[in-house]
């Protein structure tokens, strides 16, 4: 017999809510992705305040437009964008956690700051996982609420897990926590194998210059757009690429690829963002500023262990 209950139905499914865990790991080699939170920030926040363990699934809502009808009394946090959420037409607080009771409805409107907001209730979202994660990637048809890969619509039927321990509502994040998605953000970058190959206008330019992000953005990648940059290298053999990886093609213009990436790819790299780097530009709207920062491997892993060590 199961303890899942049903929490959440779907009456508008907006433009693209998937539901994602950590990610999908270890299946590289098979030419699969890893999908998983584009902001991990925001993700782990909102499953911390609602009492779950990290790598619990949640829901990731991009630019709004989805409305849910609460069929459960249990507790949600939404972190992340501020999309507009409201609780029966009132606002919902955001990066805090907040009861609802059956027949509540939660209303997700359009981008008022980010781009991104992470829903999670108390237990985790129930989904089967495909090669060992419920990450949804509509692109290979993997994860999510029916395993392959689709985005919710209207008329699904959202399971919880059974929570052991269902935290009591009122959990907040810190304020230092909730970044200002307004704001243009300096992304840490770690240099690549070929940032050498570079000349040295280009490397000047890539760190001293606003990128805008390009309308050309999703969960695969993020165009940049700014000065051209121009590397020394021809034709590449194809390679291995990791989360952040910042590609140029021939036209100059740099590429952030981000959870949904391919697994291989031939443009030479100025290097690769951290996982906190992507998960601040997933939150950037076209047209919006942003800066390359260089930074040293040791200090990228501190910053990393010190955010892990806050969802133990």
């Amino acid at each position: 017999m199961s303890d899942r209950k049903t929490c959440l139905e779907v009456r508008r499914a907006g433009p693209l809510a998937l539901l994602q865990d950590a990610g999908r790991f270890g299946v590289r080699r098979l030419g699969v992705t890893q999908g998983g939170p584009a902001d991990l920030h925001a993700w782990a926040w909102a499953n911390h305040l609602v009492g779950n363990a990290w790598g619990t699934t949640a829901l990731e809502v991009t630019m709004g437009g989805l409305e849910l009808e609460c069929t459960a009394d249990t507790i949600i946090a939404v972190c992340g964008a501020d999309l507009g959420v409201a609780l029966d037409g009132n606002p919902l607080p955001l990066w805090e956690s907040v009861r609802i009771r059956p027949g509540q409805q939660l209303a997700f409107a359009q981008p008022v700051n980010g781009l991104r907001a992470y829903l999670a209730i108390a237990g985790g979202f129930a989904a089967e996982p495909v090669l060992g994660s419920t990450a949804c990637v509509p692109r290979e048809g993997l994860g999510g609420l029916d395993g392959f890969g689709h985005k919710l619509e209207a008329g699904d039927r959202l399971e919880a897990e059974a929570s052991s321990a269902v935290p009591d509502a009122g959990a907040r994040a810190p304020l230092d926590e909730r970044p200002d998605y307004a704001e243009p953000p300096r992304l840490a970058l770690l240099p690549g194998a070929q940032i050498a190959e570079f000349d040295g206008r280009s490397l000047y330019r890539a760190f001293n210059t606003a990128w805008r992000v390009d309308d050309r953005a999703d969960r695969m990648g993020v165009r940049l757009r700014g000065p051209e940059l121009r590397c020394r290298l021809g034709g590449m053999v194809s390679e291995g690429i990791g989360l952040g990886a910042v590609q140029v093609p021939p036209d100059g213009q740099p590429i952030a690829l981000l959870n949904d990436r391919q697994t291989i790819g031939g443009y030479p790299r100025l290097g690769a963002l951290t996982p906190l780097a992507c998960a601040r530009l997933a939150q950037c709207l076209p047209g919006q500023e942003v800066y390359l920062m260089v930074t040293a491997p040791e200090r990228a892993h501190r910053q990393y262990r010190r955010f892990r060590a806050g969802f133990r």
